[in-house]
């Protein structure tokens, strides 16, 4: 496990500023400018509000030459913004966090000292009693992005499951994130990763949080089936 950051808006691919470019920078003497502006903080920031993005993103046909963080980022921030969570911060924490799980090796919960994988929460909740302090924080990230990230775009999968087979429902998720996401803003490690206001803002805004993503999945995108993958849609490259 390894600690998600809110970097997408660093990290952004020579492709994804060749999309922007050409999506806002019609002219050469914009585009120009637009590259200058991507490179200040403040000014990046209200480039990737602009609708026209959004736009481009959803009437693209095709592969999309763009990267998972781009994409997620630009949607992620639009229906945050609708939902009244305007904080920046939070979307690209969110947006990362989908990012990591749209790759499922990269969100593999392994704990020191175990050699499989945690697939389960009742696993996760049990292994926080023998952790250390670091892989507490990090389980309990884990189990709040986790949470997140099924009930968030998996919501329809849980409640057929709940109704039919008896399992967890919504309310089962939302809490277990809820809490989760709040005792590791909590934590020392939350401060010095500078994570303890978005990972409490989570917290607070857990449902929020989640029916907005639940708004995202049902009217703009198709992220995968249960096998967490990310289809053809950035041409094979996650």
């Amino acid at each position: 496990m390894k600690v998600i950051q809110p970097n997408c808006r660093v990290q952004f691919t020579a492709r994804d500023i060749e999309f922007i470019l050409e999506v806002l920078g019609r002219k050469p003497e914009t585009a120009d400018c637009l590259v200058k502006l991507l490179a200040d903080e403040q000014s990046r920031d209200q480039i990737l509000d602009d609708e026209a993005l959004f736009h481009a993103l959803l009437e693209r046909r095709g592969c999309l030459k763009v990267s998972p963080r781009l994409y997620f980022y630009v949607l992620v921030r639009h229906v945050f913004k609708r939902s009244d969570l305007d904080d920046r911060g939070v979307a690209d924490y969110v947006s990362e966090v989908l990012t990591a799980f749209s790759e499922t090796a990269r969100t593999e919960c392994v704990v020191p000292g175990r050699t499989n994988p945690l697939d389960y929460f009742f696993e996760m909740v049990a292994a926080l009693e023998t952790a250390d302090d670091r892989t507490r924080f990090l389980l309990r990230a884990h189990i709040g992005n986790h949470s997140l990230f099924l009930s968030g775009v998996f919501p329809d999968r849980i409640r057929y499951r709940a109704e039919s087979r008896g399992f967890p429902d919504l309310r089962y998720y939302e809490e277990l994130g809820r809490t989760h996401y709040r005792i590791a803003g909590e934590h020392r490690l939350a401060q010095r990763y500078q994570l303890e206001g978005i990972l409490k803002t989570l917290s607070e805004r857990f449902e929020t949080t989640r029916k907005a993503l639940n708004d995202m999945t049902d009217r703009l995108l198709f992220i995968g089936d249960t096998e967490y993958t990310v289809p053809i849609l950035f041409g094979g490259t996650t």
